[in-house]
Formats: C-alpha cells, structure tokens, sequence
C-alpha cells in the first residue's frame, strides 16, 4: 500500500529532536524522501541513519535556520539528490520565557531569528524548486502563542504571531504557483524544550492551564497534522492554521 506522501521529497527543519523528529520519521513511514535538517548535525545524521535502517530514505544536512547560504546549500543537495522539494516543515524554534521587563534585547533578537527569519529564508530558498514542480506545501510551526498572550515569554509570543500571518501573506503571494502554505499551533506538547517544566507537577499544571484534555500532547500527535497537510488529501487548504492544543484555546 503507498503512503500518503509518496514520491514526495520533504525538508523537515529542526528534525534532530521533538516534533520535528517525530515528523521526520512519520513521513519517511509514508513514503516520503526526508532532508533531517539541523544545527545539530550529529543528532541529525543518527535519526537519519534510523530512518535508513527501517526501510526508508533520508539524508541528514547541518543547517543553521538564520543563514541564507545555509538554505541555498540544503535546498541544492535534496534538489541533486532527489531531482525536485515537495514540502516544507520550518519547524525549527527555541523558547525564551523572559518578558517585557526582564527580556534583554539578545534574547529578542535571536529569538526572532530562529522563530521567524528562519521561515521566510526557508520559504524565499525552496520556492525555485517548487516553483519547478508546479506545486509544494509549505508548514509553518506557529504556536497558540501565536493566536492568545500569557502575560511571558515576549519575544517567543511575537515570533510566532508573526509566523501566523507570514504563513498567511504568504499563501496569498504563492498560490499563483500552486504552492500552499499553512500554519500549526501546537499547545503544551512534550519536548526536550518542555521536559523540566512537565517534570514538576504544579509548574505542568500552569503551564497546561485551561488545556481540556489535561495532558500535553506527544510529539506525534503533531507530526499527524503535519502529515495531512504535506499530503494531496489537504489540497484546497491554504493560509490556513490548524490548532492541536488539547483544547488550551478553546475556553
């Protein structure tokens, strides 16, 4: 039986770890060619290899999310390798839970880069291939602190507000090339990012706050929202954001 995302080459950002590995290995399970992009190379080239080894097929490429030559250098080797770029995750983030008041203009500035120039690097990098192609779907990792404030965590609230509505104004200029673009907004999802918090038992519980289902999410049950949106079966869904939350923004 084929997999959802056969014949699909795929650039998966952020891949060495978490969600982004947990989608890595997903769409390589459904057919897909996978480039495990990430600034941690060696980590990167161990879930390739992984993904190898079960039958599937994936090349692991050191990327650092904020540098152009970095993109254009990740972008040729797949196009090389595998002739074409269907797909791709910008799913590479890091977490600053520093304010307004506390927040230094470092942590702002690398946050912003990490969250949000590494989005339009990727998206403005991949367009000539699937521009070539004559379609692609582009996911953007957002947050729900992209939709809803918490009164923390400033700059990572502004960079993923700002991946919200690049995913949009993004979808708007490239649908003319038949290349869709979409959001997800993960709620508490449990990531080396989020380990510590979710050890504690009154910290896991503030930061689940109003989430219904009173569990984070496991790093999967993310990666199958991505997984529908890389495949044909989301083809009339563009500017869209999908929300996997457990229910947080729901109340």
């Amino acid at each position: 039986m084929a997999g959802r995302l056969e014949g699909k080459v795929a650039i998966i950002t952020g891949s060495a770890r978490g969600m982004g590995k947990a989608e890595a290995e997903l769409f390589a399970k459904n057919g897909a060619k996978v480039v495990v992009a990430d600034i941690l190379e060696d980590e990167a080239k161990q879930v390739a290899e992984n993904i190898n080894k079960s039958g599937y097929e994936a090349i692991a490429c050191k990327l650092d999310v904020t540098k152009a030559d970095d993109w254009k250098r990740v972008v040729d080797i797949a196009v090389k390798k595998w002739g074409k770029v269907d797909i791709l995750v910008n799913n590479a983030g890091i977490l600053s839970w520093a304010g307004v008041e506390d927040g230094t203009e470092e942590e702002w500035d690398r946050t912003m880069a990490v969250n949000v120039k590494s989005q339009f690097l990727g998206m403005k990098y991949v367009l000539p291939a699937m521009k070539k192609a004559g379609k692609g779907s582009i996911i953007n990792i957002s947050s729900i602190y992209g939709i809803i404030g918490s009164g923390a965590a400033a700059a990572y609230h502004a960079s993923k507000g700002a991946s919200r509505l690049l995913t949009k104004t993004a979808a708007a200029e490239l649908a003319k090339y038949n290349i869709r673009v979409n959001s997800i907004h993960p709620g508490v999802i449990r990531t080396a990012m989020t380990e510590e918090i979710l050890k504690n038992e009154n910290t896991a519980k503030k930061v689940l706050g109003p989430t219904i289902l009173r569990r984070p999410a496991e790093p999967e049950e993310v990666a199958y929202a991505a997984l529908f949106l890389a495949s044909d079966e989301s083809s009339y869904m563009t500017g869209s954001e999908v929300v996997v939350d457990g229910g947080y923004t729901a109340l």
